[in-house]
């Protein structure tokens, strides 16, 4: 089994967020749970992958090759993919995880929570996707969802297919779970 994790390729500004991300890391590579992720050695993003590594863990990067050329490509991985572009990196990411995990981040991680909601909202696929709330960063977003919901842009079984965590242990267990159920 691998999930792929969405991270932000910066720390943040609460060391809890890069605690959660570094016992995600270790609790994924003592599971034998392979991590696949955007294939940066910065941010959250390198924290998780170090700590999978130091582990023992399989680490999995994508990375389109503009990345790749700005230098923060992680150059210890088990395995590193670089591709064209940020769609082909997301398809990639998709096609190799059997599940996935929102930590803290920017722009470019709810974007990727976001594309991987839609499409399993259009049933493209059944995977699970777990939005793992560290230290409350992700309460304001939560509770639009909700308004969203109740305002009825979203049905409420689509809200609810997003699940919540607030630890990394509870993220892992809700994939495996949700895995288990749609064997």
């Amino acid at each position: 089994m691998r999930l792929c994790i969405f991270c932000g390729s910066k720390p943040g500004d609460n060391p809890a967020y890069a605690e959660a991300a570094a016992e995600l890391g270790c609790m994924l590579a003592r599971q034998q749970i392979g991590l696949v992720y955007g294939g940066a050695s910065v941010g959250l993003m390198g924290v998780i992958a170090d700590a999978a590594l130091q582990a023992g863990g399989d680490v999995i990067g994508v990375i389109p090759g503009s990345l790749v050329d700005m230098e923060i490509a992680h150059p210890d991985l088990t395995h590193m993919h670089v591709v064209g572009s940020m769609h082909e990196r997301k398809a990639l990411m998709t096609d190799l995880s059997d599940g996935f995990i929102a930590l803290p981040g920017g722009i470019g991680t709810l974007e990727e929570l976001f594309e991987i909601w839609t499409w399993a909202q259009l049933g493209l696929h059944k995977k699970p996707y777990v939005l793992l709330n560290v230290a409350g960063y992700y309460n304001q977003l939560i509770g639009f969802l909700d308004e969203v919901a109740a305002a009825q842009f979203l049905k409420q079984q689509n809200r609810d297919m997003l699940i919540i965590a607030s630890t990394p242990a509870e993220a892992i267990d809700s994939c495996l779970t949700c895995q288990a159920a749609a064997v």
